[in-house]
C-alpha cells in the first residue's frame, strides 16, 4: 500500500507541473500519455509478463524497449520537448531528482522482504541514492548562479549512469535469458506488481527528467555563446 502512495503522490506531480508549466495541449497530451502508459506498465506486471522467464524477448523489453524510442527519439530530438524543457524551471527538472530516495528506500526493504539481491541497494553496488540526496543541492546552487551549466551538465550525465548502472545490474540478477550475476538472492521484486513500476515507471521518469534538463542547459549554453561579443578585428591602416 505503501508504495502505491508513493506511485500515486509521483503521478500527481507529475500532472501537476504539466498543469502549471506546459500549455493546455501539452498538459493534455503530457497527462494523458503518463496515465496511458501506467495503465500499460501495470497491467503486464499484474498478469506476469515482467516475471515470467520463459518469455522471448524477456518480459522487461516490452517497457525498456518503448521507453528508449520514446527518450532517444522524442524528448532528445524533438523541437516539442525542447520547447516543454524551456518551459519548466530547471531547479524543478533537477530538484525532482530527489523522489529516487524513496525509491532506493523501498529497494532496500525488498532486499529484507528476500525479494531483491543485497547489490540492488545502497549498500551494495546502487550509487542512485546519491544523486537522489544530492539533487535539491544542486537545484540550489543552480538557481541562485553557484554552479554554472556545465557541472550541472555534469550532474545530470552521472545520474544517467547511475540509472544505467542500477538497471543493467537488475537485468543481469533477475530470473530469465540475462541471468549472468549470481547473487544473495535472485531479483524477482521487477516481476511481482506493483514493483514492476520501478523499472516501468521510476526508472523512466527519472531518465526523463535528466533528458529535459540536459537539453535546457544546451539551449541556456547555446544562448550565451551566441550572446557573447566577438572581438573586432583591428582596421587596416
Amino acid at each position: 500500500m505503501e508504495f502505491l502512495v508513493f506511485l500515486a503522490v509521483l503521478s500527481t506531480f507529475v500532472a501537476a507541473v504539466a498543469i502549471r508549466y506546459l500549455r493546455p495541449d501539452e498538459a493534455s497530451v503530457a497527462i494523458g500519455g503518463m496515465y496511458l502508459w501506467l495503465g500499460y506498465a501495470g497491467v503486464l506486471g499484474y498478469i506476469g509478463v515482467f516475471g515470467d522467464p520463459a518469455l522471448r524477448p524477456p518480459g522487461p523489453a516490452f517497457v525498456l524497449i518503448p521507453v528508449f524510442l520514446f527518450v532517444f527519439l522524442f524528448l532528445a530530438r524533438s523541437a516539442p520537448a525542447a520547447r516543454i524543457a524551456a518551459s519548466i524551471p530547471l531547479g524543478l527538472l533537477m530538484g525532482a531528482q530527489v523522489f529516487r530516495v524513496g525509491v532506493e528506500l523501498f529497494l532496500y526493504r525488498l532486499w529484507h522482504a528476500g525479494l531483491a539481491p543485497h547489490m540492488l541497494t545502497f549498500e551494495g553496488a546502487n550509487f542512485d541514492i546519491l544523486i537522489g540526496l544530492s539533487a535539491p543541492v544542486v537545484a540550489w546552487l543552480h538557481a541562485t548562479g553557484r554552479m554554472g551549466e556545465r557541472p550541472a551538465l555534469a550532474w545530470n550525465g552521472l545520474g544517467i549512469a547511475m540509472l544505467a548502472n542500477v538497471a543493467v545490474r537488475a537485468m543481469l540478477t533477475a530470473p530469465g535469458l540475462f541471468h549472468l550475476i549470481t547473487t544473495d538472492l535472485p531479483d524477482r521484486a521487477i516481476g511481482i506488481f506493483p514493483f514492476t513500476y520501478i523499472p516501468g515507471f521510476m526508472a523512466p521518469l527519472g531518465l526523463t527528467l535528466h533528458v529535459l534538463a540536459i537539453r535546457a542547459l544546451r539551449a541556456k549554453l547555446r544562448m550565451r555563446t551566441a550572446q557573447r561579443p566577438h572581438p573586432r578585428k583591428p582596421q587596416a591602416e
